[in-house]
């Protein structure tokens, strides 16, 4: 069996082939002169080769010593990579951060802005709704996802992030426009929402449907801007983040129907257990935690 080049034997080469000492290379080392001398001595055993013509205290690199060095020169080049890479204490490789509609839309690109780690990249980014995020870290596709479900997987891992108020828009003319309407008021109302397994479906299916005799969905869309468009238009209802409509309500597009009670949800961060990015995801907690 020929035995494997070692990244030591290899140093200890590359060293005596500059120096052309084995004493000053020995302590350039930590190593004695012995250890220097027998690792040079094994290297040619095992290449088969002499690499260097010895001469009174000097060994000088012969044709196969100076084909050797740039190639053992690379070698311990990216040995020196990767150590940077997995020990410097920086993130070199992007993360894979996904975003549901209304965060990507209306908060992320100020979160990257302001409250992302100058010396990292910055990530690489998936909008989707909050089911499709989660089925991608359950695959491993992403390292983190900020969603705005509260129906989150058991295998993930979650922190709160921040609250968001859920808001019952309708057109600017219509009835109710500016009002509080009880729930009696809001039968029979057509009802322009996102599509099912959204974080916005789910808050209407579970805290508006059930206080409704019937439901009428008239549209489904998968975005929330033309949401808000189509209730501008006068298609219907609908329940969306305050994120979304803010400025449709403050340029009378839409107008707010209040509601009798107020409905706002959590934002969470969402990650498996056991992913890589784990020490990037404790560092983000931290900078993320007094965000506004």
């Amino acid at each position: 069996m020929v035995a494997e080049l070692s990244l030591r034997q290899l140093r200890v080469f590359v060293s005596v082939a500059h120096s052309g000492n084995l004493g000053q290379s020995a302590e350039a080392l930590f190593l004695t002169r012995g250890a220097v001398s027998q690792a040079i001595k094994a290297l040619e055993q095992q290449l088969g080769v002499a690499l260097f013509e010895r001469r009174t205290q000097r060994l000088l690199l012969n044709s196969q010593g100076r084909q050797l060095l740039p190639l053992a020169e690379a070698l311990l080049a990216q040995e020196q990579g990767v150590q940077a890479l997995f020990h410097s204490g920086a993130l070199q490789i992007p993360l894979r951060l996904g975003a549901s509609t209304t965060i990507g839309n209306y908060l992320l690109p100020t979160l990257l802005a302001q409250h992302w780690p100058g010396e990292w990249p910055l990530p690489q980014v998936q909008l989707a709704n909050s089911e499709h995020l989660q089925q991608a870290l359950l695959q491993r596709e992403l390292d983190l996802a900020l969603v705005e479900s509260e129906s989150l997987h058991s295998e993930l891992s979650r922190w709160p992030w921040r609250e968001d108020e859920m808001v019952l828009i309708a057109p600017a003319d219509h009835p109710l426009a500016g009002q509080s309407a009880a729930w009696s008021a809001l039968e029979g109302q057509p009802w322009v929402l996102r599509e099912p397994r959204s974080g916005s479906r789910a808050q209407f299916d579970h805290r508006v449907a059930p206080q409704l005799q019937r439901v009428q969905v008239v549209l489904e869309l998968g975005q929330l801007e033309a949401v808000v468009r189509a209730v501008a238009a006068g298609l219907g209802l609908s329940l969306v983040s305050r994120l979304a409509c803010q400025q449709a309500i403050a340029q009378g597009q839409v107008s707010e129907l209040r509601l009798p009670e107020t409905l706002v949800r959590r934002l969470y961060l969402v990650h498996p257990p056991s992913s890589d990015a784990l020490p990037a995801l404790q560092r983000l907690k931290g900078l993320w935690s007094g965000e506004q």
